[in-house]
């Protein structure tokens, strides 16, 4: 069997998420045997098909007569989407007609292959830019047009198209000015570091010494309004992969992070070795955890996560929000036992990864309804980098990916903080 290249990895990554409804970050197998430059860009291939796969879908169906087996669909999504993004015709062409004829099921189809890649690569890839940015699957797209509208939704696709920057979070005494220089990063109104173009991350300056971590700008902004206190007791449930928990534990908290995965938690130990920071790790059920009391608790809760289809385009390929109403339950009795571990006077960040308000602003109103005396902090909400139009009616933030768009966007989030009188 030949070795494994990125193109043939992406490939085999195609095959999980469309035909299996596996996401890219459980599929580590088909990346074990590359070294990391090419699992890197594996990824990345696999990544841009996903988001261009509307697109190369309408201009396939141009040239099949009918649609093949989806191993060899997905080989001509790739070679598709890559050529008409600038791959280099010869490259692209000779690997996946090669691809295609290691397999004895489809070695038949090479010919096929070869001449409709050829055609990608001249003419027939030449209406690619003016076909329609791709839309969300109507599961998703249906319900957040309801709330957000066409416009707001259609902004959103934009932003998930273009695909996602790097974003860094420095440690509290790192200068961003500085870093940004060294790394030739843009400095965000919220303090966070902003990358375009980094290619491999671990190789870059300060990674190494622990002087920052990789964290999308909206991922960043929980741990911040909580504002934790050097000395306080602070609990971070679900905390993988454990880029709040270093935020909390760089502040000086006395961190307990936790989480039901044990696998998820040996990266958080990874990073906290790395950035030389101290944090106490708990592998458990978020639901049955009784160490109380603590002076603050972010709950991040475990949610749809599509506010971070931008850099997870497999998402909506893996997904069918089937599974919205159990998360949305499991939310609401986190919330509620989360509070029966804080101080009185303590403060609760509530937040989701997620664009759906069932998820954000529901959740908290219906929290607020349930619990006599509970109230949302605004005033928390006061720190550089949030804007006014982001706050919501009972109290909270609302972030989305078309937010920011002359910056590079950020993910969809929503944070609320709750305390008591």
């Amino acid at each position: 069997m030949p070795s494994p290249t990125p193109r043939s990895t992406a490939v085999a990554l195609l095959d999980k998420v469309m035909g299996e409804g596996r996401l890219l970050a459980e599929l580590n197998a088909p990346l074990s045997r590359l070294s990391p430059a090419d699992r890197a860009r594996a990824l990345r291939l696999a990544s841009d098909t996903l988001r261009g796969i509307d697109r190369a879908d309408r201009l396939l169906a141009r040239q099949l007569r009918k649609t093949p087996q989806l191993h060899v669909m997905n080989i001509l999504r790739l070679g598709t989407v890559e050529l008409c993004m600038g791959g280099d015709a010869h490259g692209v062409v000779d690997e996946l007609v090669s691809l295609v004829g290691t397999n004895p099921r489809y070695k038949r189809l090479r010919g096929l292959v070869n001449a409709i890649l050829r055609q990608m690569a001249g003419d027939a890839g030449k209406p690619w830019k003016d076909l329609r940015i791709p839309r969300m699957p109507g599961w998703l797209r249906e319900p957040l047009v309801q709330a957000w509208g066409n416009g707001a939704v259609a902004a959103m696709e934009y932003a998930q198209f273009a695909g996602a920057p790097v974003d860094l979070t420095l440690k509290p005494d790192e200068d961003p000015h500085e870093w940004a220089e060294r790394l030739g990063a843009a400095v965000l109104p919220s303090g966070s570091l902003r990358l375009t173009d980094p290619g491999q991350v671990s190789a870059l300056p300060g990674f190494a010494d622990g002087a920052w971590w990789v964290q999308d700008v909206a991922a960043a902004m929980p741990a911040r309004i909580l504002t934790p206190k050097a000395g306080e007791r602070v609990l971070d449930l679900c905390a993988a992969p454990g880029g709040k928990t270093l935020q909390l534990a760089a502040a000086g908290a006395q961190v307990t992070a936790l989480d039901i995965s044990e696998k998820r938690m040996e990266r958080v130990s990874e990073n906290l070795s790395r950035t030389q920071l101290v944090a106490d790790l708990v592998v458990g059920d978020a639901l049955e955890y009784q160490q109380a009391p603590f002076d603050a608790i972010l709950v991040d809760a475990p949610c749809s996560a599509t506010g971070t289809i931008r850099r997870h385009p497999d998402l909506p390929y893996a997904k069918d929000g089937s599974e919205f109403g159990a998360l949305i339950e499991l939310q609401a009795k986190m919330i509620d036992h989360a509070l029966t571990l804080l101080k009185p006077g303590g403060r609760l960040v509530f937040c989701t990864c997620s664009l759906l308000p069932d998820e954000g602003e529901v959740q908290i109103e219906d929290a607020l309804a349930r619990h006599s005396g509970l109230q949302t902090d605004r005033s928390a909400l006061d720190l550089p980098g949030i804007e006014t139009d982001w706050r919501t009616e009972e109290g909270g933030l609302r972030l989305r990916p078309d937010y920011w768009p002359d910056l590079g966007g950020m993910d969809g989030f929503y944070i609320a903080v709750l305390h008591r009188d």
